[in-house]
């Protein structure tokens, strides 16, 4: 795993992704501390954080893009299989690797509100608490930006696919005041996620029996559900899209609130996209 790491790293800080990547986010960071903080002359930096994250929706995508596309399009993913390594030894060395790129600009940021501190009075345990709350779900994104490039051998495609999966986490609890809030609508949405999820199992194992048995049971379950209690459906998709929100959790650590809840969420996001990225590759390892 550590020779994954540094392969990893030796490759990112050879090319221009890693401090492309750096260099944007400091500059949203800074564009950020320039209208809050200094033009605005409002002391909560966590407020620059929240302006910076739409900002992380097109940055992740293009730092996770080739972390195992590229591997696939060069074949050199041929190598790793070769190595006395499991699977998921090398995923968590790849991952390990992205979030040592991302910790490099977040060690600078941390220094901005010691340096506003000094002209005026910064609210340092909400801006700390903040910019911990804010490198999680970074994490959680890279995560998730990590097992799209590996359904994929193209780097351009990974980055197309995962930019509008992270605006619509961005925009869905905006959304959710849009789309049906009614029991049908909701049990029309969820039949949907089913037969989603029963594509994807299909990608990632090939085995069509399994993901038809999965599509099919979801969708019987929620109909049943439904025929026996259809109250339970009311208003669901819509608290569904908002519970599901990365960026919604990370605004209640700008206001002030240390939620553990959030902290655990962000946890399960990770360790949930990094099997799938281990599954993603093992499929394609045992092919």
């Amino acid at each position: 795993m550590i020779a994954v790491l540094k392969h990893e790293l030796r490759n990112y800080f050879h090319s221009l992704t890693a401090y492309l990547f750096c260099a944007f986010l400091l500059v949203f960071v800074g564009i950020g501390a320039m209208l809050y903080n200094i033009q605005s002359a409002v002391a909560n930096f966590e407020l620059v954080l929240s302006f910076v994250c739409i900002g992380m929706v097109v940055i992740v995508p293009v730092l996770t893009m080739r972390v195992i596309s590229e591997e696939k399009k060069q074949k050199t993913d041929q190598l790793l299989y070769a190595l006395p390594l499991k699977t998921s030894q090398i995923i968590i060395g790849k991952y390990l690797a992205l979030l040592i790129i991302f910790l490099i600009p977040m060690c600078i940021i941390s220094t901005y509100p010691l340096i506003f501190a000094q002209f005026g009075e910064v609210y340092l345990l909400t801006s700390y608490g903040s910019l911990l709350a804010f490198f999680i779900m970074g994490s959680a994104m890279i995560a998730i930006g990590t097992f799209i490039s590996s359904l994929t051998e193209n780097q351009g495609f990974a980055a197309g696919i995962a930019i509008p999966v992270l605006l619509f986490n961005y925009y869905s609890v905006t959304l959710a005041e849009y789309v049906s809030s009614t029991a049908f609508g909701s049990l029309v949405a969820l039949c949907v996620v089913w037969i989603i999820l029963a594509f994807l199992v299909n990608t990632l194992t090939k085995n069509d029996n399994l993901a038809f048995g999965i599509g099919i049971a979801g969708v019987m379950i929620t109909a049943i559900v439904y025929r026996l209690d259809s109250t339970l459906f009311e208003g669901l998709l819509p608290k569904i899209m908002s519970q599901l929100s990365l960026f919604d959790r990370f605004y209640d650590f700008v206001d002030g609130v240390f939620d553990i809840t959030s902290i655990v969420f962000y946890v399960t996001v990770i360790i949930f996209f990094l099997f799938l990225s281990v599954q993603s590759l093992e499929k394609r390892r045992y092919n």
